[in-house]
């Protein structure tokens, strides 16, 4: 079943100028794109010997390490640094990395987008798309067979898997859309229980320890084809329109000129016969290369889910 919801949601949400977010008071933002500025006293720039990349834990980071290895290679050339990858366990451990110094270059996931940029200073300039420009990925709900879920309302009063509180589609835009839509309300009409990552929702409606998960499908697909789990042991009974994916940047105060090396090395990788082209290819639309974005721009129709759940982007 797919749904106009983003649609609905630009509807139902007052819009408020976002230039009013809770941006953490060490950053400034003097050019209004709603990320921190690189600070103006050059003292207060880093040119780190080795650059620390972490790719969002949405699955087992052992699995992922191998995937980066090529860019990370590319990206080595282009700084003349070396490049560490950092295998994060969770949303919460990635943000305070960056938010600590200890995380320069980083793909953060949809929901946790705003919260780096306000909390962490992170600075999204890319996303993956497919070479015709197509990009994005559908929130869904997903059951096993038998379970007798048929329908969204078919989940009152039984368990439903999210991923984490910061991820947009394991949490923030199916919870949005439960108790606007369909009036149901978490701790009322249904049980919330968080997996921690995508995979592990996905695993546990294949192997029937949850009836019912909301997932990011590109996840799902993914392991489908690494044969992690099997198409027939998941049934879509909702499935949104498209969202930005994962969004890569780096950190705010990193010296300008290394800044810029980072973002030439994102858009002069060749995808061709990577390891990466053979993970990611693999999405609908297939992701073959980095393209530009904005996060004033592409993050919007986020930040309007975010104010409909209250969503604050304070550090805490």
């Amino acid at each position: 079943m797919r749904n106009n919801f983003l649609n609905w949601m630009v509807g139902a949400v007052t819009l408020v100028s976002f230039q009013a977010q809770a941006m953490d008071a060490r950053f400034k933002d003097a050019n209004g794109d709603m990320v921190a500025d690189a600070p103006t006293d050059p003292k207060q720039w880093i040119d780190p010997a080795t650059l620390v990349f972490a790719y969002t834990p949405v699955e087992d980071p052992a699995v992922y390490a191998p995937v980066w290895a090529p860019f990370l290679d590319h990206l080595s050339k282009v700084t003349g640094k070396r490049v560490q990858f950092f295998p994060v366990q969770s949303n919460a451990a990635q943000l305070e990395a960056m938010r600590a110094g200890r995380l320069h270059v980083s793909g953060f996931n949809t929901g946790s987008n705003p919260i780096a940029v306000n909390c962490a200073g992170f600075v999204p300039f890319a996303m993956m798309a497919s070479n015709d420009n197509r990009f994005g990925y559908e929130m869904e709900f997903i059951t096993h067979p038998g379970s007798g879920i048929e329908k969204i309302e078919d989940i009152k009063g039984k368990r439903i898997a999210f991923t984490s509180e910061t991820s947009n589609s394991g949490y923030k835009a199916p919870s949005a859309l439960m108790r606007q839509q369909f009036k149901m309300e978490a701790g009322k009409d249904f049980t919330p229980v968080f997996s921690g990552k995508h995979d592990n929702s996905i695993l546990g409606v294949a192997n029937k320890d949850y009836p019912a998960a909301a997932i990011a499908n590109s996840v799902k697909l993914r392991m489908e084809s690494r044969g992690v789990v099997k198409p027939e042991q998941t049934k879509v009974i909702y499935k949104s329109q498209s969202f930005p994916t994962t969004g890569y940047g780096y950190v705010y105060n990193l010296k300008p000129e290394l800044a810029e090396k980072i973002k030439q090395a994102f858009f002069s990788f060749n995808w061709a016969g990577t390891t990466l082209a053979a993970e990611f290819n693999k999405a609908e639309p297939p992701q073959e290369k980095f393209m530009p974005i904005t996060y004033k721009q592409h993050w919007a129709v986020v930040r309007e889910i975010d104010q409909a759940m209250n969503v604050s982007y304070a550090c805490k």
